[in-house]
């Protein structure tokens, strides 16, 4: 049913984000890591040098990644509230799309602006793993072809006609299938 759930919600994200800019869409890809370069092998011929000073040790907490909570603007953090906890966890990229959503909020009309919380709020509220499925499921929707978009919405719109007995009906059907 979560797994259901979850690429219903997919789906929802998938057709508000497909009216906006598709370089703000919620499936924004991670950078890569850099692997770190390797030390030069000591020549043969050479006797071991001393030992070096020891390198300082890393600092276990990384400098807070701008911006913080604390610097949003008062009308940023109240559109953004479903985020508060989540923010210090955020990446830049991903704190740049909700500010931008949060940007466009004020001219959103009534009915988009409550779309936008209820979506921000499921959104806080999957686990990391959801999420990432979430943003794996919408790149893939994103392969789809346009025509093809309207069968999953006009599927999603059956599923949503379904009684929760119905649903559950169905969920264990899934179960039998695998």
């Amino acid at each position: 049913m979560q797994r259901f759930l979850l690429a219903a919600l997919t789906l929802c994200l998938a057709a508000g984000a497909a009216a906006d800019d598709p370089a703000e869409t919620v499936a924004e890809a991670t950078p890569p890591q850099q692997a770190a370069p390797q030390a030069a092998p000591q020549a043969a011929a050479k006797p071991p040098a001393k030992p070096a000073a020891k390198a300082p040790a890393k600092k276990a907490a990384r400098a807070p990644v701008k911006p913080t909570w604390a610097d949003l603007t008062a009308d940023q953090q109240q559109v953004l509230a479903p985020l508060k906890e989540d923010w210090s966890n955020l990446e830049v990229e991903r704190r740049k799309k909700w500010l931008g959503i949060a940007k466009r909020y004020s001219k959103m009309k009534p009915e988009e602006q409550a779309r936008v919380q209820r979506r921000m709020q499921a959104w806080a509220k999957l686990t990391p793993e959801q999420r990432r499925q979430a943003r794996e499921s919408y790149k893939n929707l994103a392969k789809v072809p346009p025509e093809k978009r309207g069968d999953r919405r006009q599927q999603w719109a059956e599923y949503q006609a379904l009684t929760q007995q119905e649903r559950e009906q169905l969920l264990i059907q899934e179960h039998r299938k695998r």
